[in-house]
């Protein structure tokens, strides 16, 4: 297939729209089921080289969650404890311990669920059975994998009446080293972004505090990989093995930070007893029970829990969990991992990463306050790393 015709672009009124090879070669890509459209095949282009690239360099089969060109989350494919599965609304997904690539997809998929209503799937491995019935129960709208097994190809033409986006992609295409787009007419041309992110990437450390522990790495790769397919200006927070908080295309980096800081928070107090023990009634869904969870855990907690409110939602009224004992909660965390895509202007962002557990930190550096920021790390025993790269993704 040497092009495909799309429905329409960006929005309705964006027609004609396609995509096609302009060498005239065919598509690296075949559409299984469903006819995706403009902002689909974005999401599933950008998504699949984060997935690509980050089992590339972790060796771990892995997912993402995107939204709207940006990932929600990226994840390994790791056990889950019986927190999270719970957290994430996957403890009963019969055979989960024994896919990598459903745990993978369950981690990205629960960190924000909220922003991953909707969402496009990109998978680094062919999918198999327990990962498709996984996909098939949430809202969602297609994944992009390397293959997928005769009985997880069939459970996914099943979604959506039938129309549920596939796309098969070859893992062994490799783009052209030159980068083409027009805006207002105007042709851009540009290398692409072919630099590699490995441990090797760390090796600077600038703090006081010259320790990574091979978990610290990891995580820190999680970061940089995903901050590289997330919309500009953006920060990631990671731990265990998957991002767990992006704040993505903010013109500030202090508001990059609070936004994935409060998104890193919210995916650990999801994993609390109070929030674990909230007695929903049986007939809320789970797109539901995330909204009401939100709103549990911010400032307008009384929508959900005042006389008149709560019966809609829970079979008795739950305590609230109040902003103090929150932060109590939080208080404890530590081991989080904090990558910037560019460098952080001003000590406020690693004041903010340090209430969300942050112990170590990946930025380019490059700031003429970077003594600052390097001074505010060692204050609290972060062990930070320059790695003289920018990630600019637009």
């Amino acid at each position: 297939m040497q092009e495909f015709e799309l429905k329409y672009g960006c929005n309705p009124n964006q027609k004609p729209a396609k995509i096609y090879m302009a060498d005239g070669s065919d598509l690296p890509l075949t559409i299984l089921n469903g006819r995706p459209g403009y902002i689909n095949f974005l999401d599933a282009l950008n998504s699949y080289q984060l997935v690509k690239e980050l089992k590339a360099a972790t060796g771990f089969v892995c997912a993402t969650s995107f939204k709207h060109v940006s990932p929600t989350s990226a994840a390994l494919g790791r056990p889950l404890s019986p927190a999270l599965k719970k957290a994430c609304f996957v403890d009963d997904v019969p055979g989960l311990d024994d896919s990598p690539l459903a745990c993978a997809y369950a981690r990205a998929r629960g960190t924000d669920r909220m922003s991953s209503f909707g969402d496009f799937i990109a998978l680094s491995d062919i999918c198999d059975a327990t990962t498709a019935q996984l996909i098939k129960r949430e809202v969602s709208d297609g994944v992009i994998a390397p293959g997928y097994t005769d009985e997880a190809l069939a459970i996914l033409k099943a979604k959506r009446k039938g129309g549920y986006n596939v796309i098969q992609i070859d893992p062994d295409y490799v783009p052209n080293p030159q980068e083409i787009k027009q805006v207002y007419g105007i042709t851009f041309e540009q290398g692409r972004n072919n630099f590699k992110i490995d441990e090797a990437l760390l090796s600077n450390l600038v703090t006081v505090n010259k320790t990574l522990s091979q978990e610290d790495k990891l995580n820190l790769l999680v970061s940089l990989i995903t901050l590289k397919y997330t919309q500009s200006n953006s920060v990631c927070f990671a731990y265990d093995g998957q991002a767990i908080g992006v704040g993505a295309g903010q013109q500030s980096r202090i508001h990059c930070t609070r936004l994935a800081g409060s998104k890193a928070d919210l995916w650990h107090l999801r994993q609390s007893e109070k929030v674990l023990s909230l007695p929903f009634r049986p007939e809320l869904g789970r797109p539901e029970r995330d909204n009401v969870i939100d709103v549990y855990l911010n400032e307008d907690y009384l929508d959900v829990l005042a006389d008149g409110a709560w019966e809609n939602y829970f079979t008795e009224k739950p305590q609230p969990f109040l902003r103090a004992e929150q932060r109590a909660y939080l208080a404890s965390l530590t081991g989080v991992a904090l990558g910037s895509d560019a460098f952080f202007p001003f000590p406020d962002n690693i004041e903010r990463a340090a209430k969300s557990g942050v112990s170590v930190v990946a930025q380019p550096g490059g700031s003429v306050r970077d003594d600052l920021v390097i001074e505010c790390c060692n204050k609290y025993g972060m062990a930070m790393a320059f790695t003289g790269m920018r990630l600019f993704h637009h």
